[in-house]
């Protein structure tokens, strides 16, 4: 008790050494509430976005492997072709083995079916249709000039050739008029939970074992359907198949891609979305149908993106086929956030790193000042460990004041700093895209615009994160509460080895 009330009556009667202990504590508190602040907040961004948008694996074509592949000089493009169909798709099978491993924390994946509609008007504003050429040559029999036969009448024989063009294709390109996805749950429907398609009419029914589907607003617009409505749909190959489906639901396309100003219709105009089971149903009616399986896997983490795909390849996936992850992506869209956090991180260990160096000067100044008093409470009988402890104690009541003004002046300067700093970090981020403008002689202003949104020249652009709610709370309060016992401990650190040497006689002796 005695300790304290020396303590605080030190702090009074040294009123301008404290004041400036207090304005240096308080400058340095402020920065760290403000980088504590930026660093949790962005750190909560970005755990939010990933859980948002977690790490996603999908299996696509190896271009670079097939087209070794294909590489023969031998080789018409219609054995390439050929060549190209006889590669093996991915099965359901296949994909099951894939998903069934530690890395993968859920997987799900989609049909596509290619398939063509009864009475059903397609969405489209051009047609592509096999032309058949005919040609039509008249020959004489013989005669002498063209048109006289042998005696010389007008005997002659027409021949008619007629030459249709044959057509070479991809046997894995859909086709048919329209594309049939099956989904197994709500879960797997990402357009649906993303906001990219959203239900405007009706609802996407719950039912995943039935003949049931959502269309586009343009397609029951063209064909004049409504929920409740039933639509048939016929196979490509064998139009005796037809398969009649309830439309339960009508959905519009929210993405940018739907503004397409090539085209009248949007580019899901004519998907139609219903169940894995019911495209099920209609492969098992015509085992020559193939459908398009499009995996999706959801890793635990980032790290399990190289073991995931180390494990694919021993469990025998082909060489034609890669997995991609979204990684990239993910990573863009949350940079500019990671640049100003890891800012934030240096800022922190500089102000610390100077504040420190700064208070232990100013301590041994004190240190020094204080030598007479030192001495006399010495002499009275008071142990080097009581009076480390009481210097100790003015630092700490000096420093938990000034942390708390500090803490309140960072609490109202984080937010627009951190977006000040966020807002820089995206300019510079966007620089790379107005360079590639000025290539084109256009500003970035100037881009050319269609429905509000500028074209980026094939450069594609991720949409960042670009506000930081920078909050001082009770973390980053507990957090800078440890940076001032830590800077008191250090500052104080000094003056306890310098109290320790002191002697009570030596410092009296000097003073007379």
């Amino acid at each position: 008790m005695y300790i304290l009330k020396n303590a605080l009556t030190s702090i009074i009667r040294n009123k301008g050494r404290n004041i400036l202990i207090a304005i240096i504590i308080i400058v340095i508190s402020a920065s760290c509430a403000i980088t504590l602040a930026i660093r949790q907040s962005a750190s909560d961004i970005v755990t939010a976005y990933q859980n948002k948008n977690p790490i996603e694996v999908t299996i696509g074509m190896n271009r670079n492997n097939l087209m070794n592949s294909l590489k023969d000089g031998d080789k018409t493009q219609e054995e390439m072709i050929e060549a190209f169909n006889e590669i093996e798709p991915i099965t359901e099978e296949e994909i099951n083995n894939y998903g069934d491993s530690k890395y993968v924390k859920e997987y799900y994946y989609t049909y596509s079916l290619g398939i063509n509609g009864k009475d059903l008007e397609e969405a489209t504003d051009s047609l592509v249709k096999e032309k058949t050429e005919v040609k039509t040559e008249t020959t004489p029999w013989g005669g002498d000039r063209e048109g006289r036969g042998p005696m010389g009448g007008d005997f002659a024989s027409k021949k008619t050739t007629t030459k249709t063009t044959e057509k070479i294709f991809n046997e894995k390109a859909q086709n048919g008029a329209f594309q049939l996805i099956g989904y197994n749950s709500y879960e797997d429907m990402k357009n649906f939970i993303n906001g990219n398609y959203q239900i405007t009419d009706g609802e996407v029914s719950n039912d995943f074992a039935s003949a049931n589907c959502v269309i586009s607003e343009e397609l029951a617009t063209l064909n004049e359907l409504s929920v409740g409505d039933k639509i048939t749909l016929v196979d490509v190959d064998d139009d005796k198949n037809t398969y009649e489906f309830t439309v339960t639901g009508i959905y519009k396309e929210n993405t940018d891609e739907a503004n397409n100003m090539a085209s009248m219709f949007s580019n899901s105009a004519n998907e139609i979305i219903t169940n894995v089971n019911a495209i099920k149903n209609i492969l098992s009616k015509n085992e020559d149908l193939s459908a398009t399986i499009t995996p999706t896997f959801i890793l635990n983490s980032k790290d399990d993106i190289e073991k995931f795909n180390k494990e694919v390849e021993d469990k025998g996936i082909s060489e034609y086929y890669t997995l991609v992850n979204n990684l990239e992506q993910i990573e863009n869209a949350t940079s500019s956030i990671d640049n100003v956090k890891n800012f934030a991180t240096t800022f922190l260990i500089i102000t610390l790193i100077i504040g420190s160096v700064v208070l232990v000067v100013i301590n041994m100044i004190n240190i020094r000042e204080r030598k007479y008093e030192i001495g006399v409470l010495r002499t009275v009988g008071m142990k080097k460990i009581k009076v480390s402890c009481q210097f100790m104690l003015e630092l700490l009541i000096v420093c938990i004041v000034s942390l708390m003004l500090g803490a309140l002046i960072g609490s109202f300067t984080s937010v627009p700093v951190a977006n000040s700093l966020l807002k820089n970090e995206i300019e510079n981020t966007t620089s790379s895209y107005d360079d590639v403008s000025k290539n084109f002689g256009i500003d970035r202003e100037e881009r050319p615009v269609d429905n509000g949104h500028k074209y980026n020249f094939g450069i594609a652009q991720i949409k960042q994160v670009d506000k930081i709610d920078a909050v001082v709370d009770f973390k980053v309060l507990g957090e800078l509460l440890g940076i001032g016992v830590l800077l008191t401990l250090l500052s104080s650190l000094a003056s306890m080895v310098t109290i320790s040497r002191f002697s009570p006689l030596t410092i009296l002796k000097e003073r007379s």
